[in-house]
């Protein structure tokens, strides 16, 4: 039958044909059949992928195939959802927020240290964050921020990734006899390290960059374990 072609009657009649056999269901109705050929066609020349094709179910692989264009950020969204083990809505949540294209911008800006620390660096970090579900007004202070992501932390760490572990906000450090206070502190498993996230509506100043490290050190002297990497920052508006 399909010597004719893969024309829209012919994938039709074929479609017929199946649920005259054991191969009948919904599985194999017509625009499904067609799915397959394109799923195909897809992914034939890039046999390093067959492992993750495997991983994820039927229903992912059709909005990837819908929502994305190149076969890099086919790959890109294949491996997240291996690695995250996204459910469908969860999936298309990082589809519609564009996360490929945001997970690129922000490999550009790491620096050469934070590269030293893991080869999959680049897959952790994003140059912006969408944070709607927290339903921010408009107008809003650092605490307003720091306090919702704390109160839907488990939101956040689907946005932030899974391999976050999030240690506690206005995290105390003592230096001395004076108190400092981390805004959240997270622990990241690929990295094996504490990660301190400054929280900021204003622009970024040297003042900041000088607050940051001082929490590093003092992170890495009285919090890091011996068998950890160097602890890091970040810092979002």
């Amino acid at each position: 039958m399909l010597e004719q072609g893969w024309g829209k009657s012919v994938v039709v009649q074929f479609a017929n044909y199946l649920q005259q056999t054991e191969f009948s269901g919904p599985g194999f109705s017509d625009k499904n059949l067609w799915r397959m050929k394109q799923f195909y066609e897809t992914y034939h020349n890039y046999p390093k992928l067959s492992a993750l094709l495997r991983e994820i179910t039927w229903t992912n692989h059709l909005m990837i195939f819908s929502k994305t264009k190149t076969i890099e950020e086919k790959e890109f969204y294949l491996q997240l959802c291996v690695k995250e083990r996204y459910s469908s809505r969860e999936l298309e949540r990082q589809l519609n927020s564009a996360v490929f294209e945001r997970t690129m911008l922000g490999n550009a800006k790491l620096s050469s240290t934070m590269r030293v620390l893991s080869p999959d660096i680049g897959s952790i970090f994003r140059d912006s964050y969408v944070l709607e579900f927290l339903n921010l007004p408009e107008a809003h202070v650092e605490k307003d921020l720091k306090n919702l992501i704390a109160a839907n932390i488990r939101t956040f760490l689907l946005e932030f990734g899974k391999d976050f572990a999030f240690l506690g906000e206005e995290y105390r450090l003592q230096v001395g006899n004076h108190d400092f206070f981390i805004d959240l502190l997270f622990y990241n498993r690929s990295l094996s390290c504490l990660i301190a996230i400054e929280l900021k509506v204003v622009e970024f100043s040297p003042e900041h960059l000088g607050q940051l490290n001082f929490y590093l050190e003092a992170l890495d002297r009285d919090v890091k374990k011996p068998n950890e990497n160097p602890s890091i920052w970040y810092f979002t508006l």
